[in-house]
């Protein structure tokens, strides 16, 4: 069953089109990624969905229910947590806690707190003032005050974003009790490390969905492989494959990512370049094909094609 589908959604700010036509669905009890860097549509997308922007064009169900038509009546169902942090930093964590169950009608709401502070191992801390919180643990403040009403879906706005890895693994296996439990997780993330983690992902870029399937579907959708190359100087190289071949480069630190689809053919070809450009090739290896491969790959077919 999806407990999201999205037909055809714009969102225009004036001359901006901030979304241009987006379809997706999103299965019950699913975890699910938006992917994207800064500005791509991803903060826009979860506000739309959770009634607090109105669409230009297109529509959406969660649950069955129409998100202008039932706004009130789905509201009740998901909860979101917004990409800054926005508690009461005045409050402590219990206080905090209450608010919200207040916030959404929660009635003899104590239990379900205790219940929510040893989930996120918070309950030595629930006395502390929120500002005094490490980002981690507001973080999962912030989640406990998305649950407190048992939502049937969450929205995660970037969650990980500014947060230790130490936290962010925490994170994480929070969010993996919460599926096994039914919850739907709808995240947006610009770290494509994380999106691997998802059972679907949409990637957005500009507004528009990229691409949207299981993460090793869209690997797998490269036909070409990818070939890890360290050589010397690194920018001179990058620059000369971009300028004088037809191959597709990527540079990751001190390394180049070229995508062929004959290893020995085009790896020799590579190196007639570099030969000609005074350009040393120290070693080479095929690696597994990553989502930023696919990723930067789809922008460029993009690019081409609006040229």
């Amino acid at each position: 069953m999806e407990a999201i589908k999205v037909n055809g959604i714009v969102k225009d700010y004036g001359e901006v089109k901030a979304l241009k036509g987006i379809s997706f669905d999103v299965k019950q009890a699913e975890m699910f990624g938006l992917v994207g860097p800064d500005g791509a549509g991803k903060t826009t997308t979860i506000r739309v969905l959770c009634g607090l922007l109105l669409p230009s064009a297109g529509s959406a169900e969660l649950f069955d229910f129409d998100l202008v038509k039932d706004k009130i009546k789905i509201q009740k169902q998901i909860g979101y947590l917004s990409q800054k942090f926005s508690l009461y930093g005045d409050l402590t964590i219990d206080e905090n806690i209450e608010f919200f169950a207040d916030l959404h009608g929660v009635r003899d709401f104590q239990n379900r707190r205790n219940e929510l502070l040893e989930f996120t191992r918070l309950t030595p801390f629930r006395n502390r003032l929120a500002d005094n919180l490490s980002g981690g643990m507001k973080q999962k403040l912030a989640l406990a005050c998305t649950l407190i009403h048992k939502p049937k879906i969450i929205f995660l706005d970037e969650p990980t974003t500014g947060v230790d890895p130490v936290s962010r693994r925490d994170f994480w296996k929070i969010l993996s009790n919460l599926q096994k439990d039914g919850v739907t997780i709808f995240m947006s993330t610009p770290y494509l490390d994380e999106a691997e983690r998802c059972n679907r992902v949409a990637l957005l870029n500009d507004g528009q969905v990229l691409s949207f399937d299981t993460p090793q579907n869209i690997k797998a959708s490269i036909k070409k492989m990818i070939v890890e190359v360290v050589c010397s100087p690194i920018i001179q190289a990058y620059n000369v494959i971009k300028e004088k071949s037809s191959f597709e480069v990527q540079m990751f630190g001190d390394r180049l990512n070229v995508a062929m689809e004959n290893y020995n053919k085009d790896l020799a070809t590579i190196e007639k370049l570099f030969s000609e450009n005074g350009i040393q090739l120290i070693d080479s290896r095929t690696i597994p094909t990553s989502l930023e491969n696919v990723f930067i790959h789809l922008i460029g077919e993009v690019k081409s094609q609006t040229n």
